[in-house]
């Protein structure tokens, strides 16, 4: 079985074949297969072929018999062995002549489906095949009724159309096919123009918005220049105060550097005098003791002192006599 399907890009040829396909519904004649007269000739011609090749195949193996009949059964009786070995042989022949009958039917079934794909491939259809349906005995025994009422009891001669040698693809409503999918593409483009409008307005608003934003960076870019300049000049002037109070400093460290050392030697030499005057002092201190101890006075003083020292110590004496004991 042959499904239709069309193509993603080409979708809307489905509904125009549908269109087809009733608009000629009324010249059509439902057969058995139900396929349109066209169609079922078509079929009639491939099972004709098919008839023809599978006569030839069975006139060869019948062959096969007859030749084995002719070369090796010329006796009367025969051993186990010679039987086997004739069937054997036979079997080979056979073998091999159904293996390239059948081989030559499936390269037959696909240059048939290949002349289908192809007219298909013009109208940009894309054809699905239900492997399934054949292995369907409804539909086998359907086809086989077919034949049988098509070959054994009509027996009416092929007209011109069975005789093609050829499938022609779909002529009739054609061009109507083709005008209705001609004024759909028209409308698409009329879409697609008015779509392109559309976009070429929304480009050329957006082309403006981009002039407009470039100016306002450039207006921005120049005032950031500026603003660059103007900090720069600020931050030279400031390097210049920066340059300036730091010689002052160092010029104020250098005389603070030179005041200190002239202090420091002051200090110096402050000290030595004021040891040298604390030397001096006590130098003199000790004179003036030992002048005082070389007067008549001092030495009365001393004796005085001395003799009072005798005194107390005798009184203390004295007194730890009549203390008591602890």
């Amino acid at each position: 079985m042959i499904l239709y399907d069309l193509s993603e890009g080409t979708g809307h040829l489905r509904t125009y074949f549908k269109v087809l396909v009733l608009l000629k519904g009324e010249h059509l004649r439902e057969a058995e297969l139900g396929l349109n007269e066209h169609h079922q000739n078509e079929v009639i011609n491939y099972m004709r072929f098919a008839r023809f090749k599978r006569g030839l195949c069975l006139k060869t193996v019948d062959s096969c018999f007859q030749d084995l009949k002719d070369s090796r059964l010329v006796e009367d009786t025969f051993t186990v062995d010679e039987v086997i070995d004739m069937l054997d042989g036979l079997r080979t022949v056979v073998h091999s002549e159904v293996e390239s009958e059948l081989i030559n039917t499936t390269y037959t079934n696909v240059l048939l489906l290949r002349q289908l794909f192809s007219q298909a491939e013009k109208w940009y259809l894309k054809l699905q095949t239900d492997v399934s349906e054949l292995e369907n005995r409804e539909l086998l025994e359907q086809v086989a009724e077919f034949e049988k009422s098509e070959f054994t009891s009509s027996g009416k001669k092929p007209s011109a159309d069975l005789i093609k040698p050829k499938l022609a693809p779909l002529n009739e409503g054609g061009s109507e096919l083709l005008n209705k999918t001609v004024a759909c593409l028209q409308e698409e483009n009329e879409k697609l123009k008015t779509r392109l409008k559309t976009i070429e307005t929304q480009a050329t608003a957006a082309l403006d918005e981009k002039s407009k934003l470039e100016k306002s960076l450039k207006d921005l870019q120049m005032i950031q220049g500026d603003q660059k300049t103007n900090a720069n000049q600020d931050i030279t002037e400031l390097e210049n105060k920066v340059a300036a109070l730091k010689c002052q400093l160092e010029a104020t460290l250098n005389d603070s550097t030179a005041n200190q050392k002239f202090l420091e030697e002051n200090l110096v030499t402050t000290k030595h005098d004021l040891l040298k005057v604390q030397d001096q002092l006590s130098t003199a201190e000790k004179e003036l003791e030992k002048k005082f101890q070389q007067t008549a006075a001092y030495r009365n003083m001393k004796e005085i002192l001395t003799k009072k020292n005798e005194q107390i110590k005798d009184l203390r004496k004295k007194l730890s006599k009549y203390e008591p004991e602890d």
